[in-house]
């Protein structure tokens, strides 16, 4: 019976073997580029979106590697598709599910995480996720990291819903999961199975905003300044006609009749130092209308001379020795020699457009769709602009950045801030430096895409280590270990070589070697986003 069953893994093993030396290698005839510049367009892509120096003196021959067969992880084999999945849940949801605690890797939501499962009790984890009824086919995801000689848990994981998986012979499982929404870790314990299990707490994400929009939009007119209560918003091009249509008179007794007396004496002071820095030292002559555009640097240009503009003199007949007599004096002279249509067309917000734009989402994530292009180029991102949120996860999920940085981005709370930092990264991404001894490895410009998921992913070895890899086409004081071998490559085609640092001799990843000369590129290094330092500059 044994031997029946060695016989028909070996049978497997064989046409695992073949299906990948005749139809998973995916690649791509590339014809002589002298006779026509289209036969040149795989080469072209290849070149533009790797950043790597893919020679001109190529062969009609020659063969180029085909990023989409990497992120389909044919490694594992044959999977099936799951029947039971589980819909995304509200924010503020408390779910008990199995714990994988994973050092050296952060799962986004939208991600791909391959697992291979060989341990009894996570095997048992594995069978109460595609069995368990409140959250079928999901399992949560730790980040583990060592401080010293301790193990540290991060405290925001993501769920990972089993998308695919294979039973092999012996009972392990093969299985790709994909990231789905963020959690906070409430309590862990160990269960009678032996396997982690956590309660854990979805995140409630924030909905993207397109700030400028929302701040000048719900802004009421001057006149219904005094009816605070009322909760409804007008858009911007409506408040401005309205506004444009209403007289002086009708809007003057709206402003200062909202105001308690001591909102009324700072109101003077501030309409009184704006009185001293438009009128001369020597008298009180009102500047003209082209003076005060031409001050627009002043805050309270767009705020408090549009405010100005519908004051009322409510206490017109009040002493004019008393100080606010005085002061409405003043405003009465500025309203009979000042041209104030042109206020009224101001924005109502007290901060300029800039700096609205500063944390509106919408535009943030062009910017960053843009850098991404610029930077890395695949995979595009434009198709995400209007999605800031799945944009912001998508890239955190691909930068190449070290493990620790990409756990601050998974902790981030905010559409804009998240997008925010991974500007920043990206701006200042320059070189890729060894954690333990601050070596530099490679640089931005050596980067090379070897998958359609991006320039770093997670991959998983025969022995079940998850490792998050970050490629690139040249690489600098690595010492290679051993001998190039065929088995259990992440990369059909190439065989993988044990790289080490030269200077400190930690291992920091892989050189993928190419076992057909005619395939290009001929090698690429794989180096370890856990081995990386957070100093990318």
């Amino acid at each position: 019976m044994d031997d029946d069953r060695i016989l028909e893994r070996e049978r497997l093993q064989i046409e695992q073997i073949r299906e990948l030396d005749f139809e998973e290698l995916q690649v791509e005839e590339v014809e002589d580029q002298t006779d026509s510049d289209e036969d040149d367009d795989g080469l072209a892509a290849f070149h533009s979106t790797s950043h790597a120096p893919v020679s001109d003196n190529h062969g009609a021959d020659e063969l180029i590697f085909n990023p989409a067969v990497a992120s389909l992880h044919t490694y594992l084999g044959e999977v099936e598709d799951t029947q039971n999945r589980l819909d995304f849940v509200d924010g503020g949801t408390v779910l008990k599910l199995p714990l994988f605690y994973l050092e050296g890797v952060v799962l986004f939501p939208e991600a791909t995480l391959p697992l291979r499962i060989f341990q009894s009790s996570f095997l048992a984890a594995v069978e109460r996720a595609l069995n368990q009824a409140n959250a079928p086919s999901t399992i949560g995801v730790i980040r583990v990291y060592r401080e010293g000689a301790q193990f540290k848990y991060a405290s925001v994981g993501t769920t990972a819903e089993i998308r695919q998986y294979r039973r092999l012979g012996d009972g392990s499982f093969n299985v790709i999961t994909r990231g789905q929404q963020r959690f906070r870790l409430k309590r862990r314990w160990t269960d009678v199975e032996g396997f982690p299990c956590g309660e854990v707490q979805i995140i409630d994400e924030d909905l993207p905003l397109r700030t400028p929009r929302d701040a000048f939009g719900k802004l009421v007119p001057l006149s219904n300044v005094r009816g605070r209560h009322n909760s409804s918003a007008m858009s911007l091009s409506t408040h401005l006609r309205d506004t444009d249509e209403q007289s002086v008179a009708n809007s003057e007794e709206s402003f200062e009749s909202a105001l308690s007396p001591s909102e009324k004496r700072l109101h003077y002071s501030a309409v009184d130092s704006i009185m001293d820095d438009w009128t001369s030292s020597d008298d009180d002559q009102v500047v003209s209308t082209s003076d005060i555009q031409s001050s627009g640097s002043n805050p309270y240009s767009s705020r408090s001379i549009g405010r100005l503009a519908s004051c009322q003199d409510e206490e017109k007949g009040q002493d004019e020795q008393s100080p606010n007599g005085k002061k409405q004096n003043r405003l009465t002279s500025f309203r009979e020699n000042t041209d104030l249509s042109r206020f009224r067309m101001a924005p109502r917000a007290y901060w300029p457009f800039w700096a609205y734009k500063m944390y509106d989402s919408y535009c943030l994530a062009q910017r960053a769709a843009d850098l991404w292009k610029q930077i890395v180029g695949v995979p595009n991102m434009e198709a995400f602009v209007s999605k800031p949120d799945i944009l912001s996860f998508s890239i955190a999920s691909k930068i190449p950045v070290s493990e620790s940085i990409r756990q601050e981005l998974l902790e981030l709370d905010g559409v804009s801030y998240r997008l925010q930092r991974e500007i920043e990264l990206l701006e200042s991404f320059d070189r890729v430096r060894c954690k333990h001894c601050q070596t530099v490895i490679a640089r931005r410009s050596d980067m090379l895409v070897m998958s359609s998921d991006g320039p770093l992913g997670a991959y998983v070895n025969p022995y079940g280590y998850v490792h998050e890899i970050m490629t690139f086409y040249k690489a600098n004081d690595i010492a290679l270990t051993g001998r190039p071998v065929k088995k259990d490559s992440w990369f059909p085609g190439y065989a993988w070589t044990i790289a080490n640092c030269a200077t400190c001799e930690t291992q920091l990843g892989w050189l993928f070697t190419a076992t057909n000369k005619k395939l290009k590129p001929s090698s690429f290094w794989a180096v370890r986003s856990s081995q990386v330092a957070d100093d990318m500059r």
